[in-house]
C-alpha cells in the first residue's frame, strides 16, 4: 500500500503564555493521500491554522509524528525543515504576499532564487507557471497593475514554480469578490484534477464545498472528517454566472 502524502499521529502544539499552557493542537491523527483536495474548517482558535503551520513546515510540533511522503518531518532540524518547505510545499495566502515593487515574473521566481536555481532556468520556469495560470502576457506587470484575482493567480504560479508535492492555501479567496473567488477555486480544482494535492484552510462553507474532503477542527482536535462525494464544480458555476450576466 502506498504511504499517504501527509501522515500525523498524536500531533500536538502547546504554547506557554505566562504561567499558562495553551494547547493549540491536541493529539491530531489523520492521513491525506496524494491527489486529494481537502478543506480544513473551524472557528477562530480551533487549531486549523496551527495545523496548517505544522504540515507546512512553518513550525515544529511540541509532540507527535508528522511524516510528509514517508519522511519524519517532525524530527528535522530547522535548516532541513526550511529546505523541505521550499522544495516540497507551495503556499497561497489570503493577502497574496507579493513584493509590491517587483514584476509578476520576478515574484514567481522568488522561491527558485532561495533554492539556488540558475537565472535562465528560473525565468523559464516562472514564465511557464504564469502561462499555466493565464497571465503570461502580464509577466512584467507589478502587483498594483493587477486585479486581486490576477494577484492571487501570480501567487498560485509562485506556489507551483518549485514543482511541489503539496499546495497549502490559507483563506485563498478571503480578499476576493464572489466571481473572482470562483475563478480561483476553478483554478485550484483544475490543478487538483491534474494530480496536485491541495489543502485549503477556510471558514467559508461556500469555499469548502469545492473540496472532496472536509476536516472540521474544534479545541485543537478534528471533530469531523467527512467525504464530499459531490463537490461543486467551480468552472461550471462560473460559466453559468457569466451566461446569466
Amino acid at each position: 500500500m502506498t504511504a499517504p502524502l501527509i501522515h500525523t499521529r498524536d500531533l500536538a502544539k502547546v504554547y506557554r503564555i505566562g504561567d499558562n499552557l495553551i494547547k493549540a493542537l491536541d493529539g491530531v491523527g489523520l492521513d491525506i493521500a496524494s491527489g486529494e483536495m481537502t478543506a480544513v474548517m473551524g472557528p477562530s482558535g480551533s487549531g486549523k491554522s496551527t495545523f496548517m503551520n505544522l504540515i507546512g513546515c512553518l513550525d515544529l510540533p511540541s509532540s507527535g509524528v508528522y511524516r510528509l511522503e514517508g519522511r519524519d518531518v517532525a524530527a528535522l532540524p530547522r535548516d532541513e525543515l526550511a529546505a523541505t518547505r521550499n522544495r516540497s510545499i507551495g503556499f497561497v495566502f489570503q493577502n497574496f504576499n507579493l513584493l509590491a515593487r517587483t514584476a509578476a515574473v520576478e515574484n514567481v521566481e522568488l522561491p527558485l532564487v532561495y533554492a539556488g536555481v540558475p537565472s535562465r532556468e528560473r525565468r523559464g520556469r516562472a514564465m511557464e507557471m504564469l502561462e499555466k495560470v493565464g497571465l503570461g502576457e502580464r509577466s512584467e506587470h507589478h502587483p498594483a497593475q493587477l486585479s486581486g484575482g490576477q494577484q492571487q493567480r501570480v501567487a498560485i504560479a509562485r506556489a507551483l514554480v518549485t514543482r511541489p508535492l503539496l499546495i497549502l492555501a490559507d483563506e485563498p479567496t478571503g480578499a476576493l469578490d464572489s466571481r473572482t473567488s470562483l475563478e480561483i477555486m476553478a483554478l485550484l480544482q483544475e490543478l487538483n484534477r491534474g494530480g496536485m494535492t491541495v489543502v485549503l484552510v477556510t471558514h467559508e462553507p461556500d469555499v469548502a464545498r469545492f473540496a472532496r474532503r472536509i476536516l472540521r477542527f474544534r479545541d485543537g482536535r478534528v471533530v469531523q472528517d467527512e467525504a464530499n462525494h459531490r463537490p461543486e464544480d467551480a468552472a461550471c458555476l462560473l460559466a453559468a454566472e457569466r451566461k446569466a450576466a
